[in-house]
């Protein structure tokens, strides 16, 4: 054998081994979400090639609403997801094993109506008396619940609250009459007025900056940190790759998301929409002492122990270290101490 014909052969030969390496080397994880406009992020990562660039096999799993997608994750059938606020603490104060690792978004709950009943339900105190659909342990559900006690309505008899299993359920409902008013998010709410509905109130007016579906794991997946932390570095860089290439953005979105780009352009990007990946643990604490207040959920347990800052804070310092001069990551890097410490 020639030693130009050998050279060849173990060039051949090395490169078959580096390129089953590098397909080794991808861990995979198995990630829940809903198709919604708060969950982009995912879908930017996986387009973009965040995730492969952080090493990382990503499944994308879609569900339709929280509790079947938290019941996923704590029996182990997804590795993370992110299905609204008050879910995984209801589930963690009933025992649950989770952790929140971050979040994928805030606030972007709407109530609904038909416009001609404008007249009569104008505030969360005209919905004494009415019938009212949501979306059981949705981040929109529980603030309403929280505003109907601030506003002394007993949501259990003052009023009858209909859980249905998805939004377009609940546009559904409210077009049809069998409700008075409906909660709903992004992007229901813009597909919500397409069809002759009306916005009358925002979950940012009842309650400003509240977090909505946090990023869930258990301890169980925790024991790799690593992984974590670049599952949490890949959205990071797709948040900040949303910044300055819209239409990427937009197009990426539209995969997952079935509505056109116009719409889809305006939800994303809407002042109602918190887009962060921050834990915000100040502010699920908030949330878990408004839920026990509201009687939506027991504080027996502490809270705590469901909190797993540790990943987050690696990945946006060692982004921060890396991009020094990028102010994005800079301003994350302060939120999370403003936020979490």
């Amino acid at each position: 054998m020639s030693l130009p014909y050998r050279l060849a052969r173990f060039l051949a030969v090395g490169a078959v081994s580096l390129a089953t390496l590098g397909t080794a080397s991808a861990e995979p994880v198995k990630v829940g979400y809903l198709p919604a406009i708060g969950h982009a992020k995912y879908f930017i990562a996986y387009e973009q090639g965040f995730f492969k660039k952080e090493k990382l096999d990503v499944e994308l799993v879609e569900f339709q609403n929280s509790a079947d997608g938290i019941n996923a994750v704590v029996s182990g059938k997804l590795d993370v997801g992110s299905f609204s606020t008050p879910a995984p603490l209801l589930f963690y104060s009933k025992g649950s094993d989770i952790r929140i690792i971050g979040g994928i978004m805030g606030q972007d709950g709407s109530v609904i109506i038909k416009p001609e009943r404008s007249y009569d339900i104008r505030s969360i105190a005209d919905l004494r008396g009415k019938k009212v659909a949501t979306v059981r342990l949705a981040s929109s559900d529980a603030v309403l619940r929280t505003a109907l006690k601030e506003a002394q309505i007993d949501w259990r008899s003052d009023l009858e609250i209909f859980e249905l299993k998805n939004p377009p359920a609940v546009i559904e409902s409210v077009k049809s009459g069998q409700v008075d008013a409906g909660v709903v998010w992004g992007p229901f709410d813009l597909r919500a007025e397409q069809q002759g509905l009306k916005v009358i109130l925002r979950s940012g007016d009842l309650y400003p900056g509240h977090p909505c579906c946090r990023l869930i794991t258990t301890s169980k997946q925790l024991k790799d940190p690593q992984i974590v932390e670049r599952f949490l570095r890949a959205l990071l860089q797709a948040e900040r790759f949303s910044l300055d290439h819209r239409k990427e953005t937009i197009d990426s979105i539209a995969k997952y998301v079935k509505l056109d780009h116009a719409t889809l352009e305006k939800s994303f990007y809407s002042p109602n929409l918190d887009q962060t990946t921050d834990p915000n643990t100040k502010g699920v604490q908030k949330f878990w002492l408004s839920l026990v207040a509201s009687g939506f959920i027991d504080g027996k347990r502490p809270l705590d122990p469901i909190f797993a800052a540790g990943p987050y804070r690696k990945a946006i310092e060692s982004l921060a270290k890396e991009n020094p001069k990028d102010a994005f990551y800079q301003s994350r890097l302060k939120q999370f101490k403003e936020r979490n410490q």
